[in-house]
């Protein structure tokens, strides 16, 4: 029996692949063991997205080579796509069990590390432009989670300019309905209480199949085909958020109110210097028609700070606008210079010192936001899916429909159980609740 650990860095669709390989792994008789532990075989599955990823790739790869020599090693992921020179040169020996897995051929990295060839295996990887095929990758089940991630699709085209996932991840591929069905139903046979529908570009899945199948239509019928799984939507573009996304929601009592939907800048100029398809008054305009559709929906934005060129002015113009707008919650990075990508060749690349300084700023501004959500939603009771007992106050914690973090006392059966929880205070920046009592016997029945 070959022991196996998998760690994985980055995105929710590495972690779906990474839970797809232990599923194969498992289903060829293999025992998974904690990255931390002695394995016969070891995978990464890496991320470059910012240059701090693929720094931490690297660490983790050289690491591993250095503390279990005689171990087989699988690179896969971002990094290993973009740089797979870089990996074999981190070898310590030419000779060392190294074998590179590219994002186009991850259905083929199960049986290439249990191969008695692995060794002579040095790369799987195909120009990942070239690829026009999702891979398929099932999954059983994700260890230890409440809520399990259904990858649809796979890929990006829309090439802004700050971005090195269309490079690392090839054109925008889709899973046919039919898998996405099968998948939706392992994960609900499994015991999952919620999905989260991810990808790397969800808005377009479908439009490369010919199956006449939308994002809109595959959520109609994922909400209707299974409706005591909460579905939520990991993230999409301003763009793709329309009347009938909205509409959708509003009708799927199981489709969660959240949205997480990538803004980047707020200044005009930086949006087209970043290729971004939208100017600040149509994400302004989307917003607001969320609120308005949606009162208690969480709605989180992404932004980078510190973009080529960026001015005082445009940098305030960014703020302002997530200032005013009733976003519930902010993602904030500084702008990290990917190669292959223009900006990388952009000048007026900013020094550190600035980037981090508005950076700093736009964090405080989530915190603000945070906090205001929180506040909003004292005296609500919310259905929170309970995820585990939190080690340092010993109160169940999980997430309500809208997303908030909340801590409650109760007993562990509750665990990946969802129950109605009053949110009663906020104590130390923490949502604090109690649960409903009078609506937990009906929130049984109605089981």
């Amino acid at each position: 029996m070959k022991r196996i650990a998998i760690t994985t860095l980055g995105c929710k669709v590495n972690q779906f692949e990474s839970a797809a390989f232990a599923s194969r792994f498992e289903d060829l008789g293999c025992e998974m063991v904690p990255f931390q532990a002695a394995a016969d075989v070891y995978v990464i599955n890496t991320c470059t997205v910012t240059a701090k990823a693929g720094q931490q790739s690297r660490q983790l790869i050289r690491r591993v080579l250095h503390e279990h020599p005689d171990a087989r090693v699988v690179v896969t992921g971002c990094y290993a796509q973009m740089d797979p020179e870089s990996v074999l040169n981190l070898a310590e020996q030419p000779a060392a069990p190294v074998t590179i897995v590219g994002n186009g051929n991850k259905h083929l990295l199960v049986e290439a590390a249990l191969s008695e060839h692995a060794r002579d295996l040095v790369m799987l990887m195909g120009k990942i432009r070239e690829k026009k095929e999702i891979c398929d990758l099932p999954v059983k089940r994700f260890r230890g989670r409440t809520r399990a991630y259904l990858r649809i699709q796979d890929g990006c085209d829309n090439f802004c300019s700050y971005c090195i996932v269309p490079y690392t991840r090839g054109r925008s591929r889709s899973l046919p309905m039919a898998g996405v069905l099968e998948q939706a139903a392992v994960f609900s046979e499994q015991g999952y209480r919620e999905l989260v529908i991810t990808g790397i570009n969800v808005g377009k899945y479908g439009l490369d199949l010919s199956e006449g199948e939308t994002i809109y239509s595959l959520l109609d019928r994922l909400c209707r085909d299974f409706p005591g799984l909460r579905l939520r939507l990991s993230s999409i573009e301003p763009t793709e958020v329309n009347e009938h996304l909205l509409e959708l929601m509003g009708r799927h009592a199981n489709f969660m109110p959240h949205l997480h939907i990538p803004l980047q800048s707020g200044d005009d100029q930086v949006l087209a210097r970043m290729n971004r398809r939208y100017d600040r008054a149509e994400f302004a305009e989307v917003i607001h028609r969320v609120r308005h559709t949606l009162p208690a929906a969480a709605i989180g934005c992404d932004v980078l700070g510190g973009f080529p060129g960026e001015t005082e002015e445009e940098a305030e113009n960014t703020y302002r606008l997530l200032a005013d707008l009733p976003v519930s919650y902010l993602h904030v990075f500084p702008y990290s210079r990917r190669p292959s990508t223009l900006a990388a060749s952009m000048r007026e690349q900013l020094p550190g010192p600035v980037k981090e300084a508005r950076v700093r700023r736009l964090r405080a501004l989530d915190a603000e936001k945070r906090q205001a959500m929180y506040a909003n939603n004292i005296g609500r009771v919310h259905q929170v899916l309970v995820e585990r007992r939190q080690s340092k106050t010993g109160l169940l914690q999980g997430f309500s429909e809208n997303y908030l973090p909340i801590l409650f006392p109760g007993g562990s059966g509750l665990i990946r159980k969802v129950v109605p929880v009053r949110l009663v205070a906020v104590e130390d920046g923490q949502p604090m609740g109690l649960l409903a009592e009078d609506l937990l016997e009906e929130s049984r029945q109605n089981r």
